[in-house]
Order: structure tokens, then C-alpha cells, then sequence
């Protein structure tokens, strides 16, 4: 049970992790301030305003660069993990949302067609591929800085 114990006493992690709730938070409030409705999925859902992917990655590189120095190799390995992370979900993620959003739209020209040819008839569409999955330059930005400002905070 050590193992617990040390985990839920690693500060660093206990940092990373409170940068991760506090932009999914934030993600959950904007939608309530911006389309006027409590969607909870937000809460667990990727994409969106702040980036939590970033604020996780670059609250851990933070931390690890105050604790054990920014000249460490700790901090170096933390780093290029934060950058790798941040380009993933500004670049790829991203074009894979995009990809996502024109196959939904070809799916449901599909669908129309087909019911227009044969009105009495229906098919079975596999449910809607998710379009929020990466995230614009901004939301990463945003993201990273939330993650250096909870790292300086809590230590």
C-alpha cells in the first residue's frame, strides 16, 4: 500500500493533476457562460478551451523544474514530453477532428440520399465520429500557461 500512500504524497503529480481538473473545470464553466447550458461531458470530454492536455504536461515540467532544478535531466525529459503532447493535440488531434467532421457530413449525405431513393426504407448509420478531439494554437497556449501558473502556486 506504499505505493498509494507515495503517489497521493508526490507533489508533483498532485500539482499535475490539480492543472488537469482545474482546465477541465474551466472547459465545463465556458460552456455555461458561452451556450448557456451544463454539459458535464465537458468535464471528461478532450478538446475545447483551456487545453488539459497542456496544462497536465506543462504543470508536470514546471513542477519538476522547480523541485529538481531546470538544468535537470527530469526537467529535460518533462519538457520534451510537454512539447510533444502540446504539438499532438494542436496538429494532429486537430486534423483528425477535422477529418471527423467532413466524414460525418458525407455520412449524412449518404443517409438523405439513400432516403430519397427509397423513401419506406432506412439504414443503419454508425453513430457520429467525434469532432472535438484536438484543440486551436490558443486553447494550447492557454493550456500550458494555466499548467505554469497552478505549478508556481501550489509549491
Amino acid at each position: 500500500m506504499s505505493f498509494f500512500r507515495d503517489i497521493a504524497n508526490n507533489q508533483v503529480f498532485i500539482i499535475s493533476v490539480t492543472a488537469w481538473f482545474v482546465a477541465q473545470v474551466i472547459k465545463v464553466l465556458l460552456t455555461l457562460l458561452l451556450e448557456n447550458k451544463l454539459d458535464a461531458s465537458r468535464f471528461v470530454g478532450s478538446g475545447g478551451m483551456p487545453s488539459s492536455h497542456s496544462s497536465f504536461v506543462t504543470s508536470l515540467a514546471t513542477a519538476i523544474g522547480i523541485v529538481e532544478g531546470y538544468d535537470s535531466v527530469l526537467f529535460a525529459m518533462a519538457l520534451v514530453l510537454a512539447l510533444i503532447v502540446m504539438y499532438d493535440a494542436a496538429n494532429v488531434r486537430r486534423a483528425v477532428g477535422k477529418q471527423a467532421k467532413i466524414l460525418n457530413a458525407l455520412l449524412e449525405d449518404i443517409h438523405k440520399m439513400f432516403e430519397d431513393i427509397h423513401q419506406h426504407k432506412k439504414i443503419y448509420i454508425e453513430k457520429r465520429l467525434k469532432e472535438l478531439i484536438g484543440h486551436t494554437p490558443i486553447e494550447v497556449l492557454s493550456g500550458a500557461l494555466l499548467g505554469i501558473i497552478v505549478a508556481n502556486l501550489m509549491i
